[in-house]
């Protein structure tokens, strides 16, 4: 007995000498981020990670509105032409780099001037930024931007610190350096990416988790599991069919929320030679291919009603809707009609998606749609990032990818339609487009906003460069052991407040 009393004691005392395990979060996505540089990236999964790594200017809550983050309060000119900031004092960069104004002003030059930021038309509204006091910045415009705010609370907004940036250049994206609660410690392509706590950060008493995984794992079936074995905390969309038995396990907990985005089918018609065929070159063609898809069938399913079927980039039950363009009901006949009007009976075509079992089944049931009006669709499945680098190269005919959504309905189309927008993967080029796009940036009159939308919508409609399918419904699952997770409806895994008892 004495011995066993000693080699407890001995054993208390090593562990209570040892560092305490890390308190880790590890949380299955669904893809693996492209590049980690705000400036140059543009996955969904890239935005989760950048949630936990990059403050930004500002912010959205729950219900979609602008709060603030880096930026305290912000004013607007009266002739909207110029936007002042207050920033946040007492925040560094994970290098120890102070935030301040100058380091604003760097980072919105990088992004509207480096040549490979995506972040341009973002930013194409402004004429200068200059820092107007040591915490205070000022965004002259060349014209009012009514969504410029509502930018600066996405990628356009993160602050990535300027001597990093300098030393790194277009490399920055392996070794990211910025602000947010969480500092970047390791990547592995296509196994994870890690995250530690920074212990300063302005906001540290609000963040209880230590060590934040992200594990890209595109089979949903494959996630959940991994989530009921206890390998992840918490895992993001969750597939349809499986949220009643996540409801039913005691052990897993649900939250979901509508989402701002879209679902959709690119059509490269105008981003190099792939461009050069019946469905990149004549709009009837287009035009028949989405009449011949059952947008609510869609819904039914895959999505099991989760989602809304949709045909513009904002679902229908925004105020930014075109009510006079409804969801269109499938119709064969036209279709096959309209492809005859063009001059063909049938027409082949090559379809990339997202190598994921809910994409898959969707591309299934499209290519099974359209076939009957004429259309001989091939299927190719490929890793996400893969395929956004496929469209912005222009290597695809269509492609069918997700748009996660932002509150301001601009940053739902400008930079995908107009002639120099920053992700116009499709090569589309209309000035009359872009005409009332550039307008509805120019007021905040919401009839005039929306006139202009609508506007631009119908000539979308006509045009096809885009293909809408619907808007999804963003459905998280975790363990029991993590609490004070809350869903927004831009699908962000926000970890201020959360903790995990695991």
């Amino acid at each position: 007995m004495k011995r066993l009393s000693l080699t407890a004691t001995a054993l208390v005392a090593l562990m209570a000498a040892m560092p305490a395990a890390a308190n880790e979060l590890r949380i299955g996505l669904q893809d693996d981020p492209d590049v980690l540089d705000p400036a140059q990236s543009r996955t969904f999964v890239g935005r989760i990670v950048y949630t936990a790594l990059c403050d930004k200017l500002v912010d959205l809550d729950q219900d979609v509105e602008i709060v603030p983050q880096l930026a305290t309060d912000w004013t607007t000119s009266e002739d909207g032409l110029s936007l002042v900031m207050n920033l946040r004092d007492g925040v560094t960069f994970h290098d120890g780099t102070p935030f301040d104004a100058e380091a604003v002003v760097y980072n919105i030059n990088r992004g509207m001037t480096l040549p490979e930021s995506r972040r341009k038309s973002e930013l194409a509204s402004i004429a200068s930024i200059e820092a107007t006091g040591p915490l205070q910045v000022t965004f002259t415009l060349t014209a009012p931007d009514a969504s410029l705010v509502a930018q600066l609370a996405d990628r356009a907004g993160m602050m990535i610190s300027p001597t990093a940036a300098e030393e790194m250049g277009a490399d920055f994206g392996s070794n990211p350096v910025c602000s947010g609660p969480f500092k970047f410690v390791e990547r592995i392509q296509q196994d994870r990416i890690v995250l530690e706590k920074f212990d300063d950060y302005w906001n540290a008493d609000n963040i209880h988790i230590d060590r934040v995984t992200y594990l890209p794992i595109p089979d949903t079936t494959v996630r959940l599991a991994n989530l009921r074995s206890g390998q992840f905390d918490m895992i993001e969309r969750v597939a349809a069919p499986d949220v009643a038995s996540v409801k039913a396990d005691p052990d897993l907990s649900l939250a979901e929320a509508v989402g701002l985005g879209y679902m959709a089918i690119y059509n490269n018609v105008g981003n190099g030679d792939r461009a050069d065929n019946p469905l990149g070159q004549d709009a009837r063609v287009r035009q028949a291919f989405s009449m011949a898809i059952d947008r609510e069938a869609l819904n039914q399913v895959v999505f099991e009603g989760t989602a809304k079927a949709g045909n513009q980039p904002f679902p229908p039950n925004s105020r930014w809707y075109d009510q006079s363009n409804p969801v269109p009901e499938r119709d064969v006949e036209g279709a096959k009609a309209l492809l005859a009007e063009a001059g063909y009976d049938r027409v082949p075509i090559v379809l990339q998606h997202a190598n994921n079992p809910v994409v898959t089944q969707t591309m299934q049931v499209i290519q099974a749609m359209v076939a009957e009006a004429g259309f001989d669709v091939e299927l190719r499945a490929t890793e996400f990032a893969t395929l956004l680098s496929e469209q912005t190269a222009g290597n695809y005919q269509m492609s069918r990818s997700d748009w996660s959504g932002r509150v301001d309905p601009d940053g739902n189309i400008h930079q995908f339609v107009t002639c120099d927008g920053g992700i116009n993967d499709a090569g589309y080029c209309n000035p009359e487009v872009d005409e009332h796009l550039n307008a509805a940036r120019a007021t905040q009159d919401f009839a005039e906003r929306k006139a202009n939308y609508d506007a631009a919508g119908k000539i979308l409609a006509e045009d096809l460069p885009i293909i809408y399918l619907g808007h999804q419904t963003y459905i998280f699952a975790m363990d029991d052991g993590v609490e004070g997770f809350e869903a927004y409806p831009d699908g962000m895994i926000r970890l201020e407040g959360v903790t995990d008892a695991d």
